[in-house]
């Protein structure tokens, strides 16, 4: 079965949802609870019909002060959100969420489909970014990646290396037991490096796991936040310990 539906933005063009038996009522994936943020209605019916058949519980909002309101309940697995939206923009709303120290995966669902918004949705706190049209088992894939992304991160509730004290519950960062007040894209990307001590991490491996960017964007994305990040540990805290291997990539040194 496919639903097919005009694509606002260029009538000639179908936004087109596969339902395929191959994963409709698929036994092996774990039922969540998601928030699909949408102010499409009719989009928002096909995304929640199809999220349904595959055994998730979906609630829906359709403008961003109703959608952050819901979300901050702490109760959803994943969150689906448009950027544009009434009331209160996308990307407004997830920052505003990440700031109040809500971690749940969220995914942008998008029609602002260049390079610098993609970036821009990923260094505002969401976790992957879906342009418009989409097929619907790239959607379920992409939801399935952050869930378990997230369910990873969560088996271990604290990190320690190099005298870091990372917790991941409490989203917190001690050096030496004082502590490092990070931003959530500085703590993402300290967390990749306290996950991988000892290891040399290339651009491109901070790019995917940190970013989930799988092409080089050609900005100074990374330089910048690691620069941030190095001179909030380093600063009066004992000395460097994210070190550039010249030619190669980053290494935390675990003592």
């Amino acid at each position: 079965m496919w639903l097919r539906r005009k694509n606002p933005a260029n009538p000639e063009l179908f936004d087109i949802l596969q339902v395929d038996a191959a994963f409709l009522n698929n036994a092996g994936r774990k039922a969540m609870k998601i928030l699909l943020i949408e102010d499409d209605r009719e989009m928002a019916a096909d995304i929640a019909l199809t999220l349904r058949a595959n055994g998730h519980d979906v609630e829906t909002s359709a403008d961003g002060r109703d959608g952050a309101a819901r979300a901050r309940s702490g109760t959803h697995a994943a969150l689906i959100v448009d950027r544009m939206l009434p009331e209160l923009d996308g990307l407004s709303l997830v920052r505003g969420l990440r700031a109040e120290g809500i971690h749940t995966p969220i995914l942008f669902l998008t029609t602002m489909s260049g390079i610098d918004d993609r970036v821009e949705g990923l260094e505002g706190g969401a976790d992957d970014y879906l342009t418009k049209p989409f097929a619907a088992p790239e959607l379920l894939a992409r939801v399935n990646a952050i869930t378990r992304r997230a369910e990873v991160h969560h088996e271990s509730t604290a990190l320690k290396a190099a005298g870091l004290e990372m917790d991941l519950i409490r989203r917190t960062v001690t050096r030496q037991g004082r502590p490092v007040t990070l931003q959530a894209q500085e703590f993402k990307l300290l967390e990749y490096f306290m996950r991988n001590p000892d290891r040399v991490i290339t651009r491109a491996m901070l790019l995917e796991h940190v970013w989930d960017l799988h092409f080089d964007p050609r900005t100074n994305i990374v330089e910048t936040h690691l620069s941030r990040l190095r001179s909030k540990l380093d600063c009066r805290l004992g000395g460097e310990l994210i070190r550039t291997i010249r030619g190669t990539g980053y290494i935390l040194r675990a003592h």
